[in-house]
Protein backbone atom coordinates (compact mmCIF):
# COMPACT_ATOMS: atom_id res chain seq x y z
CA UNK A 1 0.00 0.00 0.00
CA UNK A 2 1.51 3.50 -0.86
CA UNK A 3 2.06 6.20 1.85
CA UNK A 4 1.44 10.15 1.52
CA UNK A 5 5.13 10.31 1.11
CA UNK A 6 4.47 8.91 -2.32
CA UNK A 7 2.17 11.16 -3.73
CA UNK A 8 3.41 13.59 -7.09
CA UNK A 9 2.52 16.89 -6.58
CA UNK A 10 -1.33 17.19 -8.74
CA UNK A 11 -1.95 13.75 -7.09
CA UNK A 12 -5.42 12.86 -5.24
CA UNK A 13 -6.10 9.90 -3.44
CA UNK A 14 -8.42 8.59 -0.59
CA UNK A 15 -6.95 8.41 3.01
CA UNK A 16 -6.72 4.47 4.28
CA UNK A 17 -4.94 4.20 7.73
CA UNK A 18 -3.36 6.29 9.85
CA UNK A 19 -0.35 4.03 11.65
CA UNK A 20 1.73 5.42 14.23
CA UNK A 21 2.05 5.35 17.63
CA UNK A 22 -0.20 7.55 19.18
CA UNK A 23 1.50 10.94 20.06
CA UNK A 24 1.80 11.20 15.93
CA UNK A 25 -1.63 9.89 15.02
CA UNK A 26 -2.93 11.63 17.19
CA UNK A 27 -1.57 15.19 15.72
CA UNK A 28 -2.10 14.13 12.24
CA UNK A 29 -6.03 13.31 13.61
CA UNK A 30 -5.95 16.90 15.10
CA UNK A 31 -5.12 18.12 11.90
CA UNK A 32 -7.79 16.53 10.17
CA UNK A 33 -6.08 13.42 8.47
CA UNK A 34 -8.45 10.79 8.85
CA UNK A 35 -9.99 7.66 7.13
CA UNK A 36 -11.80 8.40 4.40
CA UNK A 37 -10.61 11.52 3.55
CA UNK A 38 -9.56 12.63 0.18
CA UNK A 39 -6.12 14.29 -0.06
CA UNK A 40 -4.10 16.31 -3.14
CA UNK A 41 -0.16 16.69 -2.62
CA UNK A 42 0.26 20.30 -3.77
CA UNK A 43 3.70 20.62 -3.47
CA UNK A 44 7.27 19.21 -2.68
CA UNK A 45 9.70 21.50 -1.19
CA UNK A 46 13.09 21.58 -3.34
CA UNK A 47 15.06 19.83 -0.74
CA UNK A 48 11.74 16.67 -0.36
CA UNK A 49 10.55 17.94 2.87
CA UNK A 50 8.52 19.13 4.02
CA UNK A 51 5.60 18.20 1.88
CA UNK A 52 2.06 20.72 1.35
CA UNK A 53 -1.29 18.59 1.03
CA UNK A 54 -5.03 19.88 0.73
CA UNK A 55 -7.47 18.25 2.55
CA UNK A 56 -10.73 19.21 3.89
CA UNK A 57 -10.28 22.26 1.88
CA UNK A 58 -7.39 23.37 4.22
CA UNK A 59 -3.62 23.31 3.35
CA UNK A 60 -1.55 21.64 5.77
CA UNK A 61 2.33 21.53 5.55
CA UNK A 62 3.11 18.31 7.01
CA UNK A 63 6.98 16.70 7.62
CA UNK A 64 7.52 13.71 5.12
CA UNK A 65 8.59 11.29 8.21
CA UNK A 66 5.16 12.07 9.41
CA UNK A 67 3.42 11.40 5.99
CA UNK A 68 5.11 8.04 6.05
CA UNK A 69 2.70 7.26 8.24
CA UNK A 70 -0.51 7.93 6.16
CA UNK A 71 -1.54 4.94 3.98
CA UNK A 72 -3.61 5.79 1.06
CA UNK A 73 -5.25 3.95 -1.62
Amino acid sequence: MRTLSELKPGEKSIIADVSSDSKIKRKLVEMGITKGEEVEMIRVAPLGDPIAVEIRGYKLTIRKNDAKHIKIK
